[in-house]
């Protein structure tokens, strides 16, 4: 396991996860890599290691380029275990090795993790010379933790970027230039959304202190390397953390017996004729961190359920809950559902829709049994009728 170049004295020297299919809830179906890179100046240094388990990976790959053991400097951007899993390994391997990580919350994550073997934190605006090169190290907090920071490289230019700009994306190409580029966009977004979205106005920040850096390469945790589409990934970046909507709609729903489905192409109507593209989830089918990726920038949302013992569906209660954590801006919204005796379920989504800060467009729709064709035909017309006013 070789050592990849990035450029000239920068390399690659992490780990590829071809297996991981869940993320804390979030289906990584394309895998991920834990990007460590690797720096030769006068000071030996590499930033960031790999998660527990892939050290021998990682280790391998640094002793395809030099001796671990001479490894002078580590920065640690992020205490979250697939980043710093193997700090520990690192600081056996080269104990004389200097770690370097955030001041205040890198310092206590790092150390209820591993212990404090003698961190040096650091502060926005700090930099540290390794030879030729110069790191300066910009606090990142709450971009997704908040230890968070990224650290920027002279005269590389090189930003390794921590979470931002990753992907959970395993590849053996490793940059923009050779992967499958709209895969890495795919991927980057679902990141985004999965990851980053609630913290949108931290993102937003984070992105306003790196604007007047000089950058060629983004090197972030996760995923390709960005070389050649910068300006692309840093415009989508933006675009996110600002919460700005398209005029679509996500239209989320479970069915027992066809009914509620039956109520959601009739919503489906509503928005097509309104001129808005609605997207359809059967939460049967679709997985809640797909929803998540493609609602994000939606303008409006609709979920449904039937009712069961009184209450929701447990998988629109799942979709609800993983919804709210991650809800980047507020939408219209729509609660529907059908039921056969009970009828709860409509209200509990329009509340739990609420709860996620989502206005709604009118009462919670609500049909017993199987609804007729006149029925499916009112909500459209209701739904159209909201959308115009709206």
């Amino acid at each position: 396991m070789n050592a990849m170049k990035i450029c000239e004295g920068v390399y690659w020297v992490g780990a590829i996860d071809w297996n991981l299919r869940n993320f804390h809830g979030y289906e990584t179906e394309k895998g991920s890599t834990y990007n460590a890179y690797l720096i030769l100046d006068e000071k030996i240094t590499l930033i960031d290691t790999v998660k527990e388990g892939f050290g021998a990976e990682m280790l391998s790959r640094i002793s395809s380029v030099v001796d671990p053991a001479k490894i002078d400097i580590i920065v640690s951007n992020h205490a979250e275990p697939d980043h710093s899993g193997c700090l520990p390994l690192l600081h056996s391997v080269a104990p004389q090795a200097k770690i370097y990580t955030a001041a205040g919350a890198g310092i206590k994550d790092l150390s209820a993790y591993y212990g404090d073997p003698g961190y040096i934190g650091v502060k926005a605006g700090e930099s540290l010379s390794i030879g030729k090169r110069t790191l300066s190290f910009v606090p990142t907090p709450m971009v997704h933790w908040p230890d968070n920071m990224v650290t920027f490289m002279t005269p590389d230019n090189i930003l390794f970027s921590n979470d931002a700009f990753g992907q959970h994306y395993a590849s053996d190409e490793r940059t923009d230039t050779e992967c499958d580029l709209p895969e890495a966009y795919i991927q980057a977004r679902k990141y985004y959304a999965n990851i980053v979205q609630p913290y949108g106005m931290q993102t937003g920040k984070a992105l306003a202190a790196c604007a007047g850096l000089p950058i060629q390469t983004i090197c972030p945790s996760h995923g390709i390397v960005w070389t050649k589409h910068i300006p692309e990934i840093v415009k989508l970046y933006q675009s996110w953390a600002a919460g700005e909507q398209e005029d679509s709609a996500a239209i989320v729903f479970d069915t027992m017996w066809h009914s509620t489905e039956a109520m959601a192409h009739a919503i489906e109507n509503a928005f097509l004729a309104c001129g808005i593209k609605p997207r359809l989830y059967n939460l049967h089918y679709c997985h809640n961190s797909d929803i998540v990726a493609d609602a994000m920038s939606a303008k409006y949302i609709a979920v449904g359920s039937p009712t069961l013992n009184n209450n929701m569906m447990p998988s629109v209660a799942s979709f609800l809950t993983y919804f709210k954590g991650l809800t980047g801006n507020k939408k219209k919204s729509i609660a529907f559902g059908s039921f056969g005796w009970g009828g709860q379920s409509p209200d509990q989504v329009q509340d739990a829709l609420a709860a996620c800060k989502c206005e709604p467009l009118l009462p919670a729709i609500r049909i017993a049994y199987k609804p007729s064709k006149e029925q499916l035909d009112k909500i459209t017309q209701d739904v159209v009728a909201a959308l115009q006013k709206n």
